[in-house]
């Protein structure tokens, strides 16, 4: 049905930030796998939230599985419990939505390309998973993702151009509908750069990996809304599918997330107007956001030729 409808031009609700919600609700993080492990011993908090978007408004929930490929896990002493966590992580969705009276809700599978971060810093450290080790370990996630139940993958936080093609490689190995979100920041010119910490790559270029690929849906994500106009714009030029913007508010300290200035839930409506005038067809949000911004773009969720919900 959500595919249908993004066919007919309507607008969809993605949920908002998983991690960062963990956290907000008393959950500890880990130091290299921030909130992979939350999944086991937190099962009913994940569960709360994932029901909370839905009960927003949301049409997708993301399992908490950002950060829970088997490589990352490894780095917390957690390798040996990653199909525990992974399945853990896909249930509590299910759950969620099973529970809500509302069926038709999609599930997607997080994939990512995060490595571990330093604790007290915002930079990855790129050299700590080898590419053939990340490059197995995302095939075994997005395989065990598919047999748990998603209903498709979405890429977030897209920004190495190393190691993007092995995301997209190992989603598209499993047959799901894939979505790709992409991360931006601006330069100290100006330009519209990738997000990648001290890489000043255009965003024109990261996000010509699509010419490569076959995807359902692509987006800006884990990035400030002040900038995902841009962002659109650069995207819409490579790719012609439907649109997705959904941005985080606040930054990152490895290990917690620092909720300064969240950007208020009316004024984040006030910019996804303008994001579907643009053509985005999937709003939601990312880090720092939470159920509160998803209830305000609720009213969105509509028809934007007829204007019925």
């Amino acid at each position: 049905m959500t595919y249908t409808r993004l066919q007919a031009g309507e607008v969809r609700l993605l949920d908002g930030a998983t991690g960062t919600e963990l956290e907000k609700r008393g959950v500890p993080m880990s130091t290299n796998a921030w909130s992979g492990s939350a999944s086991l011993d937190h099962l009913d908090t994940l569960e709360r939230i994932h029901r909370d978007y839905i009960d927003a408004g949301a049409d997708i929930i993301t399992a908490n599985t950002y950060a829970t490929s088997r490589a990352l896990l490894e780095l917390d002493g957690l390798g040996d419990q990653f199909e525990a966590i992974n399945r853990a992580a896909v249930r509590a969705a299910r759950q969620a939505r099973d529970r809500s009276g509302r069926p038709e809700v999609l599930i997607a599978g997080s994939l990512s390309h995060r490595g571990p971060i330093a604790t007290g810093s915002a930079r990855p450290d790129s050299g700590a998973i080898g590419l053939d080790t990340m490059a197995e370990a995302l095939r075994e996630q997005a395989q065990l993702l598919r047999d748990e139940g998603c209903d498709l993958l979405l890429l977030e936080m897209m920004y190495d151009p190393a190691r993007m093609p092995l995301v997209f490689e190992a989603a598209a190995r499993t047959g799901l509908p894939v979505w790709a979100g992409f991360s931006a920041r601006r330069g100290e010119d100006g330009s519209l750069l990738g997000f990648g910490p001290g890489d000043d790559i255009p965003f024109a270029q990261l996000v010509s990996i699509l010419h490569d690929w076959d995807v359902d849906a692509a987006g800006i994500m884990h990035t400030p809304a002040n900038l995902i106009s841009d962002a659109l714009d650069s995207l819409r030029a490579t790719f012609d599918g439907p649109l997705m913007a959904y941005p985080d508010s606040g930054y990152f300290k490895s290990l917690h997330w620092q909720f300064e200035d969240v950007i208020e839930p009316r004024e984040l409506r006030r910019y996804a107007e303008g994001w579907i005038e643009q053509g985005a067809q999937v709003l939601g949000g990312c880090c720092g956001l939470s159920p509160e911004h998803i209830a305000a773009l609720a009213p969105l969720k509509r028809d934007r030729r007829s204007g019925t919900s």
